[in-house]
């Protein structure tokens, strides 16, 4: 029986042996084949444009030293115009923030009806699962460049673009929380009596509402670098003032234009994190 027993051991680590060293083969293959893509790409590329990829890394840090010969020339006073840009960024904060927020209310309603949980109806589950999937296929500057021909350039095709887009990305990860929830409150209220609503208000958004906030926050982060991105195309903010200031090379205010976009985006990761912390508690 012992013997039987070893047998056993030898053949599971000799099975074992064997899976470790096809995972070693496919592993060294798909790097290699990415490293050809990677070659083979470079290659095209150069032979396709006037310039080389060794001649474009070793100027690669020109622009940066350029901006900063710029700034000290003028001056060095380039944190004077903080408070200038201090508007425009304000009405960036405003785009993600309310994108988010009606992104967010949008997703809480696609993310129930496409949870199998909640919903027994396979097609309407399947209906907003690719409804979700349709919203968050292309990028907001896609979305936002149709609504800007259709609507003219100012914030309202940014805010349009970025709630469609944060709708299907939050949705997909609202509906996995509701998916996860612990379904014996459910299973109670429901021996109740209780109606659908009732047991959606009372059993499943108490478990996942910390989780939703904390989503959400880090949405916002996000949108607030889509606010800026979008800028670049016309619809308002920081990201349209630094557009300008980049093709005028003004070096001391795309300076204060960064400062403020860094500040920023460290505050809210602090005060997000901080909010999360309270919402989930701290998991260290």
């Amino acid at each position: 029986m012992s013997d039987q027993v070893f047998n056993n051991f030898q053949n599971v680590e000799k099975n074992l042996k064997a899976l470790a060293f096809k995972r070693l083969i496919y592993s060294l293959l798909s790097i290699g084949f990415i490293i050809f893509l990677f070659s083979g790409g470079l290659t095209i590329a150069e032979n396709n444009n006037a310039g080389s990829f060794e001649r474009g890394i070793s100027k690669f840090f020109d622009y940066p030293v350029d901006l900063f010969k710029e700034a000290f020339e003028s001056g060095w006073t380039w944190y004077s115009y903080l408070l200038k840009y201090l508007p425009d960024l304000i009405s960036t904060i405003n785009m993600a923030f309310f994108s988010t927020l009606f992104g967010s209310i949008f997703a809480v309603f696609l993310s129930i009806f496409a949870s199998k949980n909640l919903i027994k109806n396979k097609y309407i589950v399947s209906f907003c699962r690719r409804t979700m999937d349709i919203l968050r296929s292309f990028p907001e500057i896609v979305i936002a460049m149709i609504f800007l021909y259709l609507m003219g350039k100012s914030e309202i095709p940014a805010v349009i673009a970025i709630v469609i887009h944060t709708s299907g990305a939050l949705g997909k990860l609202f509906s996995e929380a509701i998916e996860n929830v612990d379904f014996k409150p459910i299973e109670g209220l429901e021996s109740c009596g209780s109606s659908w609503f009732l047991r959606i208000r009372f059993a499943v958004l108490p478990q996942v509402l910390p989780l939703f906030i904390s989503y959400s926050l880090l949405r916002l982060e996000i949108n607030v670098r889509a606010s800026t991105i979008l800028g670049f195309v016309g619809a308002g903010g920081i990201g349209e003032a630094l557009s300008t200031v980049i093709q005028w090379r003004y070096g001391d205010e795309i300076l204060a234009i960064m400062a403020l976009l860094v500040i920023t985006i460290i505050s809210l990761d602090y005060i997000s994190s901080y909010l999360r912390t309270k919402l989930i508690g701290d998991n260290k």
